[in-house]
């Protein structure tokens, strides 16, 4: 399988020390999609406005299709697609006048312009506001508009940096069953950062976790729920469990983490199905009136917050290192 991306050895220094990566190493494979997970200021945008040849790395080096993002950034400009955060439409002229600026502006030769933007149209499926102003767009549409006139050059590989921020969950579906379609049809490699762990959990063929400048977690999405080895046990009750009753409860040996989300209690343990009548003796002995208790697999969410967060699970890792897990 062809490299989209390879990136060796990647640090980035800013200006007072500030070290947004740090020694990182990165491989995605072609026609795949890629998810990029990190807490804010762990270096997630630095890396892609370093793929998309906007700044340098301070050292290491990183390369599209195998060439050198700071060597041949002219030539990796006509094969990528990017589309940051921010705005990057106009909001006082139509979709289609957007589309045509941007076929001009990419170099689209004009006898293609014409079939490329309505082709992208379809692909991300607004060709029926085309006409519209932009301002009168929904939220979705606006950034299927943005996607579209990132698709205009045929990209080898789309760059999204939070594709679906701010978008309520119809909107974010609607974006990506076109992306998702877009890519089967043409093989574009898919490259977002993301805060949506559903969305990462849904779409990515790969995912990789960033913290403080290096990769501290990649594979697919089940590979790394499967490498917690951990399940959950949710305690609903009609009181508010704290004190000495959470204390005890953490207390437990094979209690591997106590999360309090206010509502109810998580409580995760290797094996709930022989825990979980431990746990249910304790909370009985201490008077704990309880409304309901279940067991639950984890979660991506939970994945991200035992490797870039503060709450760590006992995994395989620190199983085979004999380490001791820490305690939410």
């Amino acid at each position: 399988m062809a490299c989209a991306v390879d990136v060796r050895q990647l640090s980035k220094l800013y200006n007072g020390g500030i070290k947004a990566l740090d020694g990182l190493d990165l491989r995605v494979e072609a026609a795949k999609v890629f998810a990029f997970l990190g807490p804010n200021g762990s270096g997630k945008t630095t890396l892609m406005r370093i793929l998309t040849t906007q700044i340098r790395p301070t050292s290491g080096s990183a390369y599209i299709f195998g060439l050198d993002t700071v060597k041949s950034g002219q030539e990796i400009r006509k094969i990528i697609g990017y589309v940051p955060q921010e705005t990057s439409v106009w909001l006082d002229i139509s979709g289609y006048e957007n589309l045509l600026i941007y076929s001009k502006i990419y170099g689209v030769p004009s006898k293609m312009r014409e079939k490329r933007i309505q082709d992208t149209l379809q692909s991300m499926g607004i060709e029926e506001v085309a006409d519209r102003m932009v301002k009168s767009y929904s939220g979705g549409m606006v950034r299927r508009l943005e996607i579209a006139c990132a698709l205009l050059v045929g990209p080898r590989i789309l760059f999204l940096d939070e594709p679906t921020i701010g978008l309520d969950p119809s909107a974010r579906k609607a974006v990506w069953e076109n992306l998702i379609s877009f890519k089967q049809e043409y093989g574009t490699t898919v490259f977002f950062n993301t805060h949506y762990m559903d969305e990462a959990d849904l779409y990515s063929d790969e995912i990789a976790i960033i913290d403080k400048g290096r990769i501290v977690k990649s594979g697919t999405a089940s590979e790394l729920k499967q490498s917690l080895r951990s399940e959950i046990i949710q305690v609903y009750s009609h009181d508010r469990i704290g004190g000495r009753v959470l204390e005890s409860i953490r207390d437990l040996a094979f209690v591997q983490g106590v999360i309090d989300n206010n509502s109810h209690l998580e409580i995760i343990v290797g094996d709930s199905e022989t825990r979980l009548p431990l746990i249910l003796d304790l909370l009985r002995g201490e008077g704990i009136s309880l409304e309901r208790i279940c067991t639950a697999k984890p979660t991506l969410d939970d994945v991200f917050l035992n490797y870039a967060g503060a709450i760590h699970f006992k995994c395989r890792e620190e199983e085979e290192q004999g380490s001791k897990p820490v305690q939410a």
